[in-house]
C-alpha cells in the first residue's frame, strides 16, 4: 500500500512499556519506517513481557499485570508473543545492539545519520550514562530530531524520579478525582489514561518538529514530559481551583452540574447503561422513553437545579426502569428520543458491536509463529489516503539483517562478528530472564 503520508521518514526507537511505544505506532501506522532499538544482552523493563523467559509462577502476576499472553504458557520465543506488547508493535522493525559497549553506541550513531527521528521514553539520567543526549546525537546528524519523553520532564526535582502511569496520574492529580464519594484514593482503579495521551503528544510534536525542519532545515529536541502531557486533561477540576480555590471531590459516575447523569443496571450478569440529562429537552425526552410515570412529575424535578439537588432519588427511580431491560435496547430508545445514553460494553462486546464490526475498525494480521488475531484498527481516517493494518508485530532482531547490511553497509565478516560477540540475536542471551 504505497502513498501514505510519512514514507520515507526513518524513526528510531529505545521505549518500552506503553507511552513511548504507542507514539512510534501511529507513526509507523502512517508509512514512517521505524526501528525498534533493542537488546539481546538485558531485558527492558515491562515491554516483551514481565520476564523474557516466564515460568509458570510468573504467569498469573503477568495475567493480573497485563502481561498475559493468548496460550496459556507459550513454550517458544514468549518474547515475540507478549500482546501488550504486539499491540503496539505493528508496522516496526526490530534490530538489536548493545548499547553499554562503545562499538555497540558508534553502530548507533552510524544509524543515526541515516535516520530523522529518535524517540525514547527512559529516565533521563540512563540515557545521560549512555551517552545518548541531544547534544551528543546531534553530531552524527546535525539536523535530528529527538523527542525525549522522561515522566516529569529534562529538569526539576523529579527529573529522575522512576514513575509508571499510576504515579504520573497521582502527580497529575487525576487519582485523586477517580471513584466515588465513599471511597479514598486506596480503593481507586488503576487507569492509566496518561500513557495514552502521552503517546499522542510524541507523534503530534514529532510531526511538528518534522515541519519544522522542512521549513528551516534545523533538528531539535523536543520534551515530552508524561505528566504535563496529561494535566491539560483535567481542564475542568484546574479552571475550578483556579477560578474559584475550590478542590474538586470524587463524584463517581455523577456530574458537576447535569442529573440524571449515572450508569444503571440492566437485564442480564453485570450489563448497564450510561445516561446523560444535560437541558430540559432532554429531560423531556427520557421522560417520554420511560413512559411519562407519574412520579416524573414531582416538583423537585421540574427543573435542572432540581433534579441535580435531588439525583440520588432520582436515580433510584430509573433504575426501577432500565433494571428489567437490555442495555443496547436502552441505548437505541433513548437515543431515538434526543437523549445521550449508550451500553457499558467489555472487550467481548467491543468485538461484536455491530456498528464497530460494520466499520471494520478491528482488523486481521496474520502472523506465522502467534496465528491470526485481530488487532485495533487506525485512529483516524484519510479519504484521499486509504490505509490499513500491513505488517504483524516485529519479532525480536527480526530485521538485523536489513538494518546492519543495507543500511550501515555491513559485509558477511563483519556481521558474522557482531552475531558471535552478541550484538546481533533473535533471542535474548542464555543469562537474560
Amino acid at each position: 500500500m504505497g502513498g501514505l503520508p510519512l514514507e520515507g521518514i526513518r524513526v528510531l526507537e529505545l521505549t518500552l512499556v506503553w507511552a513511548g511505544p504507542y507514539g512510534t505506532q501511529i507513526l509507523a501506522d502512517w508509512g514512517a519506517e521505524v526501528i525498534r532499538i533493542e537488546s539481546i544482552q538485558f531485558a527492558a523493563p515491562a515491554t516483551r513481557g514481565l520476564s523474557m523467559r516466564p515460568s509458570w509462577e510468573d504467569m498469573d502476576r503477568a495475567i493480573k499485570a497485563g502481561f498475559g499472553y493468548a496460550e496459556l504458557y507459550p513454550e517458544e520465543q514468549p518474547w515475540n508473543k507478549n500482546p501488550l506488547f504486539n499491540t503496539h508493535a505493528r508496522h516496526k522493525l526490530s534490530m538489536t545492539v548493545d548499547l553499554r559497549r562503545p562499538e555497540g553506541l558508534e553502530f548507533f550513531k552510524r544509524l543515526l545519520q541515516v535516520s530523522d527521528v529518535f524517540v525514547e521514553n527512559n529516565v533521563p539520567e540512563t540515557i545521560e550514562k549512555l551517552g545518548l543526549t541531544y547534544d551528543e546525537l546531534r553530531r552524527a546528524r546535525e539536523d535530528l530530531i529527538m523527542v525525549r519523553m522522561p515522566a516529569y520532564g529534562l529538569s526539576g526535582r523529579y527529573k529522575n524520579y522512576r514513575s509508571w502511569g499510576m504515579h504520573v496520574e497521582g502527580v497529575a492529580g487525576h487519582s485523586w478525582l477517580k471513584g466515588y464519594p465513599d471511597t479514598d484514593p486506596s480503593g481507586r482503579p488503576e487507569m492509566n489514561n496518561s500513557d495514552a495521551g502521552g503517546g499522542l503528544s510524541v507523534a503530534l510534536s514529532t510531526l511538528m518538529a518534522l515541519r519544522h525542519r522542512s521549513r528551516t532545515g534545523e533538528g531539535q529536541l523536543v520534551e515530552v514530559p508524561l505528566c504535563e502531557t496529561f494535566i491539560p486533561y483535567l481542564g475542568g477540576s484546574i479552571m475550578d481551583f483556579t477560578l474559584n480555590g475550590r478542590v474538586q471531590e470524587t463524584l463517581g459516575n455523577g456530574h458537576p452540574s447535569m442529573a440524571p447523569h449515572g450508569c444503571y443496571p440492566c437485564k442480564g450478569e453485570d450489563r448497564w447503561v450510561v445516561i446523560a440529562v444535560g437541558s430540559d429537552e432532554e429531560w423531556r425526552g427520557l421522560c417520554k422513553a420511560m413512559g411519562d410515570p407519574e412520579w416524573v412529575r414531582d416538583d423537585r424535578y421540574a427543573t435542572t437545579l432540581g433534579r441535580w439537588r435531588n439525583q440520588d432519588v432520582l436515580d433510584q427511580h430509573i433504575e426501577r426502569w432500565t433494571k428489567n431491560q437490555d442495555h443496547y435496547h436502552l441505548m437505541c430508545l433513548l437515543q431515538r428520543d434526543g437523549v445521550p445514553a449508550g451500553p457499558v460494553i467489555d472487550e467481548r462486546d467491543a468485538y461484536n458491536d455491530p456498528h464497530i464490526q460494520a466499520r471494520g475498525f478491528f482488523q486481521e494480521l496474520a502472523d506465522h509463529e502467534i496465528g491470526t488475531h485481530r488487532h485495533v484498527g487506525l485512529m483516524w481516517r484519510m479519504a484521499k489516503t486509504p490505509n490499513g493494518l500491513r505488517r504483524p508485530p516485529c519479532y525480536l532482531g527480526e530485521h538485523n539483517e536489513y538494518v546492519y547490511r543495507e543500511l550501515l553497509g555491513f559485509d558477511e565478516e563483519e556481521y558474522d562478528r557482531l552475531e558471535k560477540e552478541g550484538y546481533i540475536g533473535v533471542e535474548p542471551a542464555p543469562h537474560v530472564q
